[in-house]
C-alpha cells in the first residue's frame, strides 16, 4: 500500500471552475481575485484582504509595505520552513532566531530575550495549525512598539480566542500550497484592517503601478498609467483564483474531514508507549496542518530508523522542518545546537504523518499497526 505525505482534495467542481475562468477575457488581476479576496476578508472578519503569488510574496510583501528593511532585525522561530527567513533577508532586514515552545510555536520568553534596539517586527508561525499564544506576543509588541506579521502558512481556518489567525498584527500571511488545507496550487493571502498598508500592497504586488489592468482598460488610454515606486511580479491569476473560490466553499468540509482523521489518529496512538502526540490536549483548537507525533526514547526505536522502516512500506512520512540555525547560510553566524534546546529535540525526535481529508480509516490503520510493530514495548 502507498500512502502519500499529503494530497489536495481536487472534486470536478474545482476543476469546473478552472475551466470556465479560461474563457474569459481576464486571465490575471480579474474579477474572481476580487471576489477570492472578498470571501476571504469575511471569513477572517478582515477589512482587507490581497491575493499574491505565494506565501512567502505575501511576507515578503507585508515587511516591505511596513517599511522593514536594512540595519532592522526581525525575530522569527527557529523551528520554520526557511520561507519565513528567507522573506526577511530579501526585505534587507535580519532575520533574529527565537526557540520555540512544546507546542512546536515560537517562544515568547525568547522572544523578549531577544529584542535589540533595531528589533522592528516579530514574525510569529502559527505552526502545523495551532495557533501562537497571541496575546503574550501582542503584549510585547505593544511594549517594545513592534510590528506583528503573523505567519500564517499552516493555519488557515484556526482561530485563537474566536478571532482567527492573522487578525492580531498589522498583517496575516496565508500560502494556498497543493499541501495546505485549501490550495490555489501556489498563491497565497495577505489581510490586515490597515487601509495604508493593503494600498501599498496592491501597488507593490504589481509592479509599483498606481492602476490595475481592471482600472486601466475602463479609461480611453489604458496605458497612461504612473509607476509610484519600484514593486515586484506578486499577483494572482484568475485561474487559481477560481480554484480558491471553489475551495473556499468546501472549506467546511474539507477541515472537517482532516480533523476527523487526526482525531482517529489520536484514538490510535495515545496508548502506544513511547509515542506522543503533539498538543493532544489542544485537539479542539487545532485545524491540522500537519498531524505530528515524537517518537521518545521509551518506544525503543529512534525517530529516523522508524522513518526508514515507514518508507519501506510505502508510507511517506517526514520532519517538519530542520531548524533554520542549521542551514548553511546561518551556521557562519556562529549559531549552536545548545542555543535553541527546545527546537533542536524537537528535530530529533518529531515525525509528521500522512494526512488529507480523503484518507481512508484502511490507510491510517496501516499507519498505525506498522508503528505498534516497531515499538519494542507496544501499547500499555
Amino acid at each position: 500500500m502507498e500512502i502519500p505525505l499529503s494530497k489536495p482534495w481536487i472534486t470536478d467542481l474545482e476543476k469546473k471552475a478552472m475551466l470556465s475562468s479560461l474563457n474569459t477575457p481576464n486571465l490575471t488581476d480579474g474579477p474572481k481575485l476580487r471576489r477570492f479576496e472578498s470571501i476571504v476578508a469575511k471569513k477572517t472578519k478582515s477589512h482587507h484582504a490581497l491575493g499574491v503569488s505565494n506565501g512567502t510574496s505575501a511576507l515578503h510583501l507585508s515587511l516591505v509595505s511596513l517599511n522593514i528593511g536594512h540595519n532592522d532585525e526581525v525575530i522569527i522561530p527557529d523551528m520554520t520552513f526557511i520561507a519565513t527567513a528567507n522573506a526577511v533577508i530579501l526585505s534587507g532586514a535580519t532575520p533574529v532566531l527565537a526557540d520555540i515552545d512544546e507546542s512546536l510555536n515560537i517562544s515568547v520568553d525568547s522572544v523578549e530575550k531577544k529584542i535589540t534596539r533595531k528589533t522592528k517586527a516579530i514574525i510569529p508561525v502559527h505552526f502545523a495549525g495551532l495557533a501562537c499564544n497571541m496575546d503574550k506576543i501582542m503584549s510585547i509588541a505593544k511594549k517594545n512598539k513592534l510590528h506583528v506579521i503573523e505567519d500564517s502558512a499552516h493555519a488557515f481556518g484556526a482561530y485563537y480566542k474566536k478571532k482567527h489567525v492573522g487578525t492580531f498584527g498589522d498583517a496575516g500571511c496565508f500560502s494556498f500550497y497543493p499541501t495546505k488545507n485549501i490550495t490555489t496550487i501556489e498563491g497565497g493571502m495577505i489581510i490586515t484592517d490597515s487601509k495604508k498598508l493593503a494600498t501599498r500592497v496592491m501597488t507593490l504586488r504589481n509592479h509599483g503601478l498606481n492602476r490595475n489592468l481592471i482600472q486601466r482598460n475602463k479609461t480611453i488610454n489604458p496605458w497612461d498609467y504612473d509607476t509610484i515606486e519600484p514593486g515586484y511580479n506578486y499577483r494572482l491569476d484568475e485561474v487559481r483564483s477560481s480554484l480558491g473560490l471553489a475551495q473556499l466553499s468546501r472549506i467546511d468540509e474539507i477541515s472537517s474531514k482532516r480533523i476527523q482523521a487526526a482525531k482517529y489518529y489520536n484514538s490510535k496512538l495515545n496508548r502506544v508507549k513511547g509515542i506522543e502526540i503533539v498538543n493532544y490536549e489542544k485537539a479542539k483548537e487545532h485545524v491540522y496542518h500537519l498531524y505530528i507525533i515524537r517518537i521518545k526514547e521509551d518506544f525503543g526505536v529512534l525517530r529516523d530508523k522508524v522513518h526508514q522502516m515507514l518508507f519501506k512500506k510505502g508510507i511517506r512520512t517526514t520532519v517538519h522542518y530542520k531548524p533554520i540555525h542549521m542551514f548553511s547560510n546561518f551556521k557562519k553566524k556562529g549559531l549552536k545546537d545548545t542555543d535553541f534546546p527546545v527546537s533542536v529535540k524537537a528535530y530529533n525526535e518529531c515525525l509528521t504523518l500522512p494526512l488529507f481529508p480523503t484518507i481512508s480509516r484502511k490507510q491510517q490503520d496501516f499507519v498505525v499497526n506498522n508503528i505498534r510493530k516497531l515499538s519494542s514495548f507496544n501499547i500499555t
